[in-house]
């Protein structure tokens, strides 16, 4: 098995670097972490050729983002790299959520089925950049340079200089377009004399991840064993329930850990992620110490009945956090991605995901932009949509780190008298904040969506991520909706057979405009959940951005309104 953490990348010399006169590219991606890595296969596999440049020669250290929801889920497997991310971490779609020593309540974040991807997985960030990066070598068009640091940038009218900084030497590029993709302290922020604004909280927290000796508690069954009365189903009581099981669980002001919170993630390799509140008096280098941190996990593990079971602390962080974004992501030919333009506090899994799909928003309009087949004010949607998510995950990371971490006794006694109120009322659950979880923005106001001219109910709305469903072919094989639509064009979701799907196909065919057509047809076939989730009939149309956005929907569509919408998502009108 490879050892990501180890892995040293070999810096390779360039003709680049001795070309007479800075050489050309159409794309130069900055940053080689899960957001550059995203986008530049995103980019290959639209036929554009990239450049990636990352300043060091390895992956992340430490699990880091762990949590990757099932809209990045889907974003992978239209790179290609999905299967193995899924097989390889751990799924999961239940939390649990505890104050003091009692479970209050437990939540399903997929609660219905036809769905093929979970919640989220738990994996830890150096696997998905491997990942990544086996699959970008794979690619001819990436061009992945380590050890080539950026050190200066000029932009002109029609592109942008970079000043290259590698072990033999300087060079110059030219560029097209720039991706900075570098992220929290990006260096092209700085070059450029740029800011990021917002929070900062005044809190620390220490991350800790650990393996252990993991079998079952002493006198405790196996998960899903039954109960001595022979029923199944039964759920093993103890305080922090069975750990073994793939759920994440968050303690508000736990016995082993008073006053505070505690996170607890199951990861790949039988690793497990612990963040413990700390406080912002806490000092960081005495907290990250092996002595400090053995007699808290010791704690956690004792009181969830694994008292004795010895543990391995294999990385540690202490960390502050902010949230915050740049005022613009977009800045002449360098357009911001990921953390570089944005951050979160951890809680919720917004960070990695929001800037994975920051990537999946921005791919497909710089191809066009590159391409010819969109005018360069395309990417200005690419701002102003990314910018209006980076807003909704601010919020709601906001709220859940002033609910977490209360910073008056005014606001902790409100939220510790929801907390009890969760146990016997239902209401009271809704208010309980141990971090909204990552799901993707709908983009309802984007200038890129065609207005409904028809009534549709549902939550497939203009603006909002395509949900999947399963397909079943007319050879009787199965599917899924989203493995249907195409990675370099707009895809037309056309529901039902006879007369009124026969119109709406001709009407497709008569727009002129290059659409890859998916027939969704009734439930004779099978698709009979996605129509429900479309809230389609026969003859019902989706257009589909080449993000799998749903950007116009109609009954009956004509070929001049498909036309039209189409351009509308170019950025022509």
């Amino acid at each position: 098995m490879i050892d990501y953490q180890s892995l040293r990348f070999d810096y390779k010399r360039h003709a680049d670097q001795d070309a007479a006169a800075p050489a050309r590219h159409p794309v130069v991606v900055i940053g080689a972490g899960p957001v550059g890595l995203t986008l530049a296969i995103d980019l290959a596999l639209r036929q554009v050729p990239v450049v990636l440049l990352d300043n060091d020669n390895t992956l992340s250290s430490g699990s880091r983002a762990i949590c990757f929801a099932k809209r990045t889920l889907e974003v992978f497997d239209r790179l290609g790299c999905g299967d193995r991310m899924v097989d390889k971490g751990v799924s999961w779609n239940v939390g649990k959520v505890f104050f003091h020593d009692e479970q209050v309540y437990r939540f399903d974040l997929l609660p219905e089925p036809g769905h093929e991807r979970p919640a989220f997985i738990n994996l830890q960030q150096y696997y998905v950049e491997g990942y990544l990066v086996e699959r970008a070598a794979a690619l001819p068009l990436v061009d992945l340079r380590w050890n080539n640091k950026v050190t200066g940038i000029e932009q002109g009218d029609d592109g942008a200089v970079l000043t290259v900084e590698t072990p033999e030497g300087s060079y110059r590029l030219q560029a097209d377009y720039v991706a900075a993709c570098d992220g929290s302290r990006s260096n092209t922020r700085q070059l450029l004399g740029l800011e990021a604004k917002g929070r900062v909280f005044r809190d620390r927290f220490l991350i800790a991840d650990i393996t252990m000796d993991a079998g079952p508690p002493p006198g405790r069954p196996k998960a899903g064993a039954p109960p001595s009365g022979g029923q199944r189903g039964h759920e093993v009581p103890s305080v922090g329930g069975d750990i073994l099981s793939n759920e994440r669980r968050f303690w508000f002001d736990p016995s082993f850990h008073p006053g505070q919170s505690v996170l607890l993630h199951k990861q790949a390799d039988g690793m497990w992620r612990v963040d413990f509140q700390l406080g912002w008096d806490a000092d960081p280098v005495e907290e990250r110490k092996p002595e400090n941190i053995t007699p808290r996990v010791r704690a956690l593990l004792d009181s969830i009945g694994f008292e004795g079971v010895q543990f391995r602390i294999g990385w540690a962080s202490v960390y502050t956090f902010a949230c915050q974004r740049m005022e613009r992501f977009r800045h002449g030919r360098v357009l911001f991605a990921g953390d570089s333009a944005h951050g979160v506090s951890p809680f919720g899994a917004r960070g990695a995901n929001s800037g994975v799909q920051d990537a999946d928003n921005l791919a497909w309009k710089l191809a066009a932009v590159v391409q010819g087949q969109a005018p360069d004010a395309l990417l200005d949607s690419y701002a102003s949509e990314r910018e209006y998510a980076a807003d909704e995950n601010i919020r709601n990371s906001t709220r859940a780190t002033d609910f977490i971490t209360p910073k008056s006794e005014v606001s902790r006694l409100f939220r510790d008298a929801v907390l009890e109120l969760t146990k016997r009322h239902a209401f009271a659950r809704t208010l309980v904040n141990s971090g909204r979880l990552s799901v993707p923005s709908v983009l309802r106001d984007s200038p890129l969506n065609t207005p409904d001219a028809d009534a549709f109910s549902g939550a497939m709305v203009p603006g909002a991520a395509a949900a999947d469903a399963p397909v079943v072919h007319a050879d009787g094989s199965t599917g899924w909706l989203l493995r249907e639509c195409h990675v370099e064009q707009f895809t037309a979701l056309v529901f039902g057979q006879g007369e009124a799907a026969e119109r709406s196909l001709a009407a497709l065919s008569a727009s002129d405009r290059p659409l890859h057509v998916v027939r969704m047809d009734d439930g004779a076939r099978g698709s009979e959940l996605a129509a429900q989730r479309y809230d389609a009939r026969p003859g019902t149309v989706y257009l589909l951005r080449p993000d799998q956005h749903v950007c116009a929907r109609w009954r009956a569509p004509s070929a001049a309104q498909v036309r039209s919408a189409v351009d509308r998502a170019l950025g022509k009108h």
